[in-house]
């Protein structure tokens, strides 16, 4: 078993799920419990697919940082 970082954001009605680490893997969800549920759901079947084609699982950097940076307006 392994992790990654997931970042979810309101998107107008919604909210929108992405994996910095695997480029592609994202998904929308109406709640914030049904976004991670797609999500995980996302994972799965990009490192299955990642498996099927002999490509490698990529490991999260250690060096990722989220944060909010304040900026003069």
């Amino acid at each position: 078993m392994t992790s990654y970082t997931v970042v979810i954001e309101p998107d107008e009605d919604m909210y929108h799920a992405y994996v910095p680490a695997l480029p592609g893997c994202h998904t929308f969800g109406s709640t914030l419990d049904e976004t991670l549920q797609y999500i995980k759901e996302a994972i799965s079947l990009y490192i299955d697919g990642l498996i099927e084609n002999g490509e490698p699982i990529p490991a999260e950097s250690e060096s990722l940082v989220v944060t909010r940076v304040p900026v003069a307006v």
